[in-house]
């Protein structure tokens, strides 16, 4: 017998939204791990709230909130917030009741930027490297840095020059702006949008575009991400970020890498004497890709990485894990949105980007945990 078209409205709902998550859900490990890094966070978001006036949107139903954006490859705040409103999963997931009103888009990104400026995501990461059963997963010993560009949000018609003597696009919506025999660079042009985006290349024939360059540090027994930068491009970008990560990851309280000796694979970018000097002013041994380019007069470019560290399994053994890095650029970029940004300036780039490489944490750690019990 077919069943009638017919339709009922409850007025009460007697099944609990954990009830409506299947168990073997993946949000459901991923939650776990949120709760326990919220709850040693606790204090310091009280730090950064007043005791009276009229409540805000919770720091806990922000980050989370956040999190599922980099999960599901939601694209702006308004549609994060639609969703949030009528996907039980994600109100689950966030903190939310059946009946709880969702914030409006404008009062969420307004309460995001607080916790940005005030460096949370950092503080997110180190807690989550920290709790026990994670911290299990680490290398404390080996790593490996790289660095990637990340497109930022203006269009190249808005790098004009500083002194205001560049021809205006012309009129409409879209105007078209001529700059064929036009010398442009970063020291006599700068973008009306994001005045800290720099214009940069990655190599010769390559396409030159306002961008920012994101780092990353690695730890090879798991390949997980243990501290990240945001610097605007430049050559020397890459270089002074891995030694500022190091630095920063030994001296934390939770700290990440040893003060012991250390190994730092990367690839031939960073092979240069002076950056290869001050790791092992650092006592971290450099796994770095040798570059022996042959110059146009015939001559082979010397590396400042002697037969002492190649010659040892280890050093083979570092190059083979640390293009395990391109996999979080690659997951940030596909699935998290980081390939172009939707803020703008650098102190916003750093906080979107970190939470990007918390998330990709996230997706990782429960299966590893799985694997190792």
């Amino acid at each position: 017998m077919r069943g009638g078209d017919e339709r009922s409205e409850g007025m009460f709902s007697y099944v609990p939204l954990d009830k409506r998550v299947p168990w073997d859900h993946p949000l459901r490990a991923i939650r776990a791990l949120v709760e326990d890094v919220l709850a040693g966070l606790s204090a310091e978001f009280s730090k950064l709230y007043s005791p009276t006036g009229r409540p805000s949107i919770p720091p806990e139903h922000l980050l989370k909130a956040l999190l599922l954006q980099a999960f599901f490859t939601i694209r702006s705040e308004r549609q994060l917030m639609e969703q949030i409103d009528y996907n039980l999963l994600f109100r689950w997931f966030v903190g939310l009741s059946m009946d709880d009103q969702v914030w409006d888009a404008s009062t969420f990104s307004k309460n995001r930027e607080r916790l940005m400026q005030a460096d949370v995501a950092r503080a997110f990461m180190g807690k989550l490297l920290n709790l026990p059963e994670v911290r299990g997963l680490l290398s404390s010993e080996h790593f490996s840095v790289d660095g990637t560009l990340i497109d930022a949000w203006a269009s190249m018609k808005s790098f004009v020059p500083k002194d205001g003597s560049g021809e205006p696009p012309s009129g409409g919506r879209n105007g078209e702006r001529n700059f064929r025999k036009e010398k442009r660079s970063n020291e006599t042009h700068a973008s009306t949008t994001d005045p800290d985006a720099q214009l940069f290349r990655k190599g010769n024939g390559q396409a030159s575009r306002l961008c920012f360059m994101g780092h990353a540090l690695m730890e090879n027994r798991n390949g997980l991400i243990v501290d990240c930068e945001v610097t605007k491009a430049s050559g020397t970008a890459e270089r002074e970020a891995a030694l500022t990560m190091i630095k920063r990851s030994r001296k934390s309280r939770n700290r990440k890498v040893c003060r012991s000796r250390i190994t730092l694979g990367a690839d031939k970018g960073f092979d240069a004497e002076d950056f290869v000097l001050a790791l092992k002013g650092q006592k971290v041994t450099p796994h770095i890709a040798i570059n022996a380019r042959t110059y146009s007069t015939g001559t082979v470019r010397k590396t400042a990485v002697d037969r002492r560290t190649t010659r040892h399994k280890g050093y083979e053994i570092s190059q083979r894990c640390r293009k395990r890095i391109e996999e979080s650029f690659g997951w940030a970029k596909t699935v998290g949105g980081a390939a172009k940004l939707k803020l703008r300036g650098l102190a916003k780039a750093k906080g979107f980007f970190t939470f990007q490489m918390i998330a990709y944490n996230l997706i990782r750690i429960p299966r590893l945990l799985t694997a190792a019990a």
